[in-house]
This record gives C-alpha cells, structure tokens and sequence, in this order.
C-alpha cells in the first residue's frame, strides 16, 4: 500500500524538518510549502490525503490558504483534511476553527505525540 501523502504548509525550516521527520517515521511521505500559496500550488498539481496548515505565514496566511481550499472546484480536494497548526490558539475556539473549515487544530509549540495523533486520527481513522 503506498504511503499517505501529507502537505507540510510552514514558514519555519526548523518546524518543517521535525515534523517532517516525525510524519516519515510513521511511514506518511511528506511533502513541504512555505506559505498557503505553494500550497494551494501543491494541491493543484498532486492529491494529498492531508494538509497540516499554518495560521501565521508570509505571502498567504492560513485562513485566506484554507478558505482557497474549500473553494476549490475539485470536490476532493475542497473537502481534503486541513490541520490548523497555530500558536495563537488562545485567540480562538475549535469551534472557530471548525468554522473556517479547520477539520483539526494542533496549537504550538507543537507536541510531537498530539501531532501524530491528529494526522493518524484524520487520515487514518
């Protein structure tokens, strides 16, 4: 079976290589973006299983990124699994995130454990 396809979508190359790391031991193969651009760049080119989004990045945040994604005119790709990766959590509920269209949310400083968790829970059931 070919491993899941994770979007790593993260301005910070050290965050991107721990999660990255992390995501490859649990056999995801995983693909990296720096902004919500390069990610919606991504999703138009490759399916994904899942995306792990940053709130806070240059050029496209992760609420304009998402917003894009459920706008997008391939249904499958409109409904993929989007992970909310934030450190400002505190400003907003689940709720909110569900709301913006958010299937998840993982608040940083990222907890590696929680991580695999979330990603295991939306793409593997």
């Amino acid at each position: 079976m070919a491993a899941e396809k994770i979007l790593v979508t993260e301005d910070s190359s050290v965050i991107q290589n721990i999660t990255r790391k992390v995501l490859e031991f649990q056999q995801y193969q995983v693909v990296l973006a720096k902004n919500g651009q390069e990610a919606l760049e991504e999703l138009t080119k490759r399916d994904y299983d899942a995306v792990l989004l940053d709130i806070t990045m240059p050029i496209m945040d992760g609420f304009k990124c998402i917003k894009a994604i459920r706008a997008m005119e391939n249904e499958k790709k409109a409904n993929i699994p989007v992970i909310a990766v934030t450190g400002n959590a505190k400003n907003y509920s689940a709720e909110e995130f569900k709301a913006l269209g958010f299937t998840e949310f993982i608040q940083k400083p990222l907890n590696f454990d929680s991580l695999v968790e979330v990603v295991n829970k939306v793409v593997r059931g």
